[in-house]
């Protein structure tokens, strides 16, 4: 039995471009929404359709053609606590000595929020799960998630999660079983786009 998941990125928003926190209700621009509007049907079928419960995630998976796309509380985005809704720079010139921490620190939450290890954790057990699922799966989550992804995949030390960029409207691919996991990053999507 083998599973396969496709983790898409969402398209472009306000947020994404200001380097904000997102809040969870930050809709697309109107560029991420003809992109991912452009790559719509540029996926392979998938078994079942899952998606981050962010706007921006939902708002992508239905650009795409996966208005069915089930939302996943496990799979949103780390939770910034008080920083959400706020500008990096913003929290920068606020909590300089907090944002520090919390670069280089995985297990720290200055933020009264998730640490990138807790959602690393939280990720990883959602995979572990993945992997008795036959078929393929499709998920819209939050760049975030991707990361976490990567990280679990490839055994690396939680620290790695911020060396991992991200670009809006991605497509990363794994595949496995028993808990093995083989990995393919970044691939656009699009009408020439290998989705397989």
């Amino acid at each position: 039995m083998t599973s396969r998941v496709t983790f898409i990125s969402p398209a472009t928003t306000p947020s994404l471009r200001q380097a904000r926190f997102d809040d969870g209700r930050t809709p697309l621009d109107e560029a991420g929404r003809a992109q991912a509007w452009a790559a719509a049907g540029s996926l392979p079928p998938a078994d079942r359709v899952v998606a981050s419960p962010s706007v921006r995630c939902r708002e992508t998976a239905a650009a795409l053609g996966l208005a069915d796309a089930e939302e996943v509380a496990e799979l949103a985005g780390l939770g910034v606590g008080r920083w959400r809704g706020r500008t990096l720079d913003e929290v920068g010139a606020a909590e300089p000595d907090a944002v520090a921490q919390w670069l280089a620190d995985p297990t720290s939450a200055p933020h009264d929020g998730e640490s990138v290890q807790d959602l690393c954790l939280r990720i990883g057990r959602w995979l572990d799960n993945m992997g008795a699922a036959d078929g393929r799966t499709v998920a819209v989550v939050e760049p975030d998630v991707v990361r976490a992804v990567v990280v679990r995949v490839l055994g690396a030390p939680v620290a790695a999660f911020w060396r991992a960029d991200v670009a809006p409207l991605t497509a990363t691919h794994i595949s496995g079983r028993s808990g093995r996991w083989n990995l393919r990053m970044g691939h656009p999507l699009g009408p020439h786009a290998d989705g397989s």
